[in-house]
Formats: C-alpha cells, structure tokens, sequence
C-alpha cells in the first residue's frame, strides 16, 4: 500500500504541470482565437478535448490518492477533530471540492464548446470555463510558497 501511495503522489504531483500547461495553452489558443475571429480548426478541438482529458485523468490519480492517503483516512475516522486542523481539512475537504468543480468546469466548457454553432463562440466557451477551472485550480495547490499548506513543487518518487 505505501508504494501505491509513494506513485500516486509522485503522478499526481507530475501531472499538476502538464494540466496547468495544456490550460494555459488551452486558454491562450482560445483568447487568441476569440480576439482575432478566428476559425476554429481540428487543431483547436484537439486541444479542448486533450485539455480535458488531461484533466480527467489528473482526477483520476487525485481520487486513488483521496482513497489511499493516511492523512484522509485519519481525517475520516477523526472528522469532528480533524476539521479543526487546517491541513487535515484543507485535503480532506477543501483541495478535493474546489478541485472536482474545477474539473467540472473544464468538463462544461469542453462539452459546450464543443457543441456551439459557430467558431466565435466555441472560442469563447473555452476561453470562460478553463479560465474558471485554472483560476480554481490555482487556488487549492498546495503551492511551496502557500500560507494555507505548503508541498514541494515535485514530489520524489
């Protein structure tokens, strides 16, 4: 079991750069369209839609990591004591909530872009949702430099 915990938390925490980047590109290829009127080509579909897998399978070593993770256990056995805790609860609740509606967001955008009429629209569609679910994202990592917890920017495996 500590290995599987060792390599979900070595994944997850790689991952978190290849979702902010394929956001961020995302949200660019999408500002950049909108704002010129561009046409909106195969390229910039494949790159919605892989954003979003990208994403979904972040979600995926998150929740494995949700269900393997000493402090979540603790933080489920503990509850009325460990909502008191501010890095118990942040990982218990906090990180895991504002990261699934991130998710959620990305998926929204992905699937309504998809199936908006025209080019400027399908544009802007994924310009609003990602830029909601980066901004969520980026608030509930816990960054090095976070007041709230802190983790290292990578985790070694």
């Amino acid at each position: 079991m500590f290995s599987n915990l060792l390599f979900y938390l070595f994944f997850h925490s790689l991952f978190r750069w290849l979702v902010l980047a394929s956001l961020i590109y995302a949200i660019y290829r999408a500002a950049k369209g909108y704002a010129g009127k561009a046409i909106f080509t195969k390229f910039d579909d494949k790159v919605r839609h892989y954003t979003a897998t990208i994403a979904h399978i972040q979600l995926v070593l998150g929740i494995l990591l949700y269900t393997q993770s000493p402090i979540i256990k603790y933080f489920m056995r503990n509850y009325a004591v460990a909502v008191h805790e501010r890095e118990t609860r942040f990982f218990g609740m906090e990180h895991i909530t504002v990261m699934v509606t991130a998710i959620v967001c990305i998926t929204i955008g992905s699937a309504a872009a998809k199936r908006k009429p025209n080019d400027r629209a399908k544009f802007k569609t994924m310009l609003i949702w990602f830029s909601i679910g980066l901004l969520l994202i980026l608030t509930s990592v816990p960054w090095p430099f976070s007041p709230v917890v802190a983790r290292p920017y990578f985790r070694q495996f």
